[in-house]
């Protein structure tokens, strides 16, 4: 039974990926909420019926008493016995029925799938964004708004349909009930209404803006936390535990004040609720007495109206607790849409072919780009690198090596010029198309907190295990993975390797990132720093594999040890965004000019940057 209601929705059905979310909170709720539409439909209907149940059941025991009223036990008994075993039956079997339908279209056809449904939706949108977009935002803010937005969301459809129209048909239904015994019944709970409306609104109106700045300041409360756990070492390095401890004080100081200020709403409508409900009591039974006292009520009315005015009673705070909470929600659902509905902004082209790599020539055509800043980066550049070649990029930090990096990859678009490969323009093919050609080994490689397979594997996950402890042997890891425990007690290439890859040495890293690239085999290779955390036997030892890697393919390779380098087909010299200097190493020292001078200054076969220079952009 369960199971038939929690797979009346997919969560996982196939839609249309937009690059443009709705910027506002309806539109963007209901873009997600349209494999629910006729569930809705279904909830909200079966919310009426079981509040008209409720109605009908008070209505009914008023009509008990006067029953009871009419005559001897007997007598009533012989007259109406048929119709109160039928009721009796109703509420035994049919009213469970009700019931159970309607809380299983909510708790289990309805707010898993919800929830589950924007959660994925929201990973799969956030996962499109250019590398650009997460390097200007905290991982844990973001984490955590795709965390905490689902719930939200599922939560204030739960209360839709849980209470909002439940509360509204009970208290439709409650005032034609008292109107039908007595017209002037239905105005003290009329007012009563009223008074409720202007505390709900005031209410509402204060929670949602109060509630959007609670999840902000928890939003920052995350990122900063994770941001001091992701950097442990560093904070470690520099005995920095206060400093990192006052940081995250000053963001949960705020989260508290902004929380403070949130329940005084609540306080301030629970003390006015209070008031209100007697209002509701007194007005409501004591119209019903007076109404007796004349005799123009009945017995079983009084009853019926005190059961329904301490029922609205008890219903008074939930409703207005579940209204709260629904706006509240909705606050931290705009609160998340800040950055699961920001735009996508660098997007494949429409209708973007594949990249047909043939032979691997990339091409700079007056390429430029400063981030943004007008400096730094890379300015008017032109170069082709023939199919086959094997480019060495050398310069100062912030020369624009890295960024003529990037924008091969297409982490980011030049603000001018154009880049080729085999004349296809790289902003016109599909990014996975272009990203699938090239392999790249970075200065940094951060490893996924996964098992050491799974990291190679990465590269190509339709290879082989044989292929993949290849890989491994050839970036000489083998050794060093054959010797791997995790904490869990997997061994081998079935140890875990830690958030980052924290639980291996850099060199390790490196190797690891390396075997990767080897597996992807992919005909362009760029090597930013390939071996910088190697020491000098490691490096000597996949030297000679480095270059096996290098065969037919396409080569460019940053590097400040100067001696990885040396024997590439040509070196270029970037200084501020130019290529100042190419040629071969033998040529280059011949000229005597900033590749000498940097040739010159290595110690232990590293660039002496210059004192002034700026980090690599």
């Amino acid at each position: 039974m369960f199971r038939y209601f929690e797979n009346l929705i997919d969560p996982y059905t196939p839609y249309e990926e937009t690059d443009t979310p709705p910027q506002r909170l309806w539109p963007f709720l209901w873009a997600y909420s349209q494999p629910f539409k006729r569930l809705f439909l279904v909830a909200g209907t079966l919310s009426v019926i079981v509040a008209a149940v409720e109605i009908g059941l008070i209505h009914y025991m008023g009509r008990v008493v006067d029953i009871l009223s009419e005559g001897a036990p007997a007598e009533v008994w012989d007259r109406y016995g048929a119709e109160l075993i039928g009721i009796a039956l109703f509420i035994l079997l049919l009213r469970p029925a009700l019931q159970a339908l309607d809380v299983l279209v909510l708790n289990n056809a309805l707010l898993p799938n919800f929830g589950t449904l924007i959660r994925w939706r929201s990973h799969r949108q956030v996962l499109r964004q250019s590398v650009g977009w997460f390097e200007n935002d905290f991982a844990g803010r973001i984490a955590n708004r795709i965390m905490q937005t689902p719930p939200a969301a599922g939560e204030s459809m739960f209360q839709v349909f849980d209470a909002l129209s439940f509360a509204l048909a009970y208290l439709i239904g409650a005032a034609v009930l008292l109107a039908q015994a007595d017209p002037r019944l239905a105005v003290p709970l009329v007012i009563w209404f009223a008074l409720y409306l202007a505390l709900l609104r005031w209410t509402i109106t204060r929670i949602g803006p109060a509630s959007k700045a609670a999840s902000d300041a928890r939003s920052a409360v995350t990122g900063r936390v994770v941001d001091s756990y992701t950097n442990i070492h560093s904070v470690k390095m520099f005995a920095h535990h206060d400093r990192e401890v006052a940081y995250a004080k000053e963001a949960i100081d705020r989260t508290r004040s902004t929380f403070q200020k949130e329940m005084r709403i609540y306080s301030v409508m629970d003390i006015a609720l209070t008031l209100l409900n007697g209002v509701l009591i007194v007005g409501v039974v004591g119209m019903c007495v007076a109404l007796w006292v004349q005799g123009t009520a009945t017995v079983g009315v009084v009853a019926a109206a005190t059961a329904l005015s301490l029922r609205l009673n008890a219903m008074t705070g939930w409703i207005m607790w579940a209204v709260s909470s629904f706006f509240r929600n909705l606050g931290i659902v705009a609160e998340g849409m800040e950055t699961i509905a920001q735009p996508i902004t660098l997007v494949d082209a429409p209708d973007a072919p594949d990249l047909e790599l043939r032979a691997g020539q990339v091409e700079f055509e007056g390429v430029s780009h400063h981030y943004g800043r007008g400096a730094g980066g890379l300015d008017s550049l032109s170069l082709t690198i023939r199919p086959g070649e094997k480019v060495g990029l050398i310069g100062r930090s912030g020369a624009g090596k890295s960024t003529l990096v990037k924008l091969l990859l297409r982490f980011y678009d030049p603000e001018a010029g154009r880049i080729l490969i085999d004349g296809q323009d790289v902003t016109r093919v599909t990014q996975d198309s272009l990203r699938l050609q090239i392999g790249m080994v970075q200065q940094d490689n951060a490893l996924l907190h996964r098992s050491i397979e799974e990291n190679i594997l990465y590269g190509r996950p339709e290879a082989t295990r044989v292929e993949m402890m290849a890989a491994a042997d050839r970036a000489a890891a083998s050794e060093f993975i054959a010797e791997l425990t995790d904490q869990e007690g997997n061994t081998g290439y079935a140890a875990k390797v830690g958030e980052r890859g924290v639980k291996l040495s850099g060199g390790q890293r490196q190797r690891i990132a390396l075997a990767r690239v080897i597996l992807k085999d992919a005909p362009i290779l760029v090597l930013d720093e390939a071996t910088s955390a190697l020491d000098s036997e490691i490096e000597a030892a996949i030297q000679d594999t480095l270059y096996g890697v290098m065969e037919g393919k396409t080569v460019i390779a940053i590097a400040h040890r100067l001696s990885t380098i040396a024997r590439m087909d040509r070196i270029l010299v970037l200084d501020e965004g130019h290529i100042v200097e190419q040629g071969t190493h033998e040529d280059l020292l011949k000229r005597g000019g900033l590749y000498a001078r940097f040739w010159e200054r290595q110690s232990g076969g590293f660039i002496g940057l210059e004192a002034g220079t700026t980090e690599d952009a």
